[in-house]
């Protein structure tokens, strides 16, 4: 019963931060909005997370799970695939960016003010690589850090793009156009040579 309780409240805890996150972005939350959320003390919350950026990492662990998987399908795209796989990859990009576009100004700030979340980004972006084995290995091995760069600059690039495009309204062009220039510039440069 009691172990019970405790993944009922570390859930209720995970559930409010997501929320808080969401709504307030990472550096307006505190760890008592959190608590005060939930209904519990301050002690409580430290009994299921060391910080607040530990919350933030388990709130986020099913989203960049997601992300590595998503990443398998760019490997097919590119490995095997035409222009147009490339092309609806992207397409899917966006869907994928705007599924978990909840957390992404959390995640921003999160990067920017914790040192230890930065880690946690950059282990994300390792990861992403790694889940394009046929990818890399279409490049010869003395340029596998250029491959790895050219998908990081990518992931860059979809990440601001979608920021400034879905969730500051700054860029105005409708999401087909996006894809067909996005396609334009990162397919070949992702082509091995």
């Amino acid at each position: 019963m009691r172990e019970e309780q405790k993944r009922a409240t570390r859930a209720r805890l995970m559930e409010a931060a997501r929320t808080a996150f969401t709504d307030r972005g990472y550096a307006a939350v505190t760890v008592d909005d959190i608590a005060n959320a939930v209904g519990c003390s301050r002690a409580t919350f430290y009994l299921h997370f060391p910080s607040k950026v530990e919350i933030l990492r388990a709130v986020s662990a099913d989203d960049a799970l997601s992300a590595v998987e998503f990443y398998d399908g760019l490997d097919l795209a590119l490995a095997g695939g035409t222009r147009e796989h490339f092309r609806q990859w992207l397409a899917g990009a966006i869907g994928w960016f705007d599924e978990h576009r909840d957390l992404l100004t959390a995640w921003d700030e999160a990067t920017a003010l914790e040192p230890d979340f930065t880690v946690t980004v950059r282990d994300g972006l390792d990861a992403l690589p790694e889940a394009m084995p046929r990818y890399l290995a279409s490049w010869p091995p003395e340029q596998h850090v250029q491959a790895r760069l050219r998908i990081e600059l990518l992931v860059a690039q979809l990440e601001r793009f979608f920021a400034r495009w879905a969730l500051q309204g700054t860029i105005e062009v409708s999401a087909e156009t996006a894809v067909d220039v996005l396609t334009e510039i990162w397919h070949p440069a992702l082509t091995a040579p």
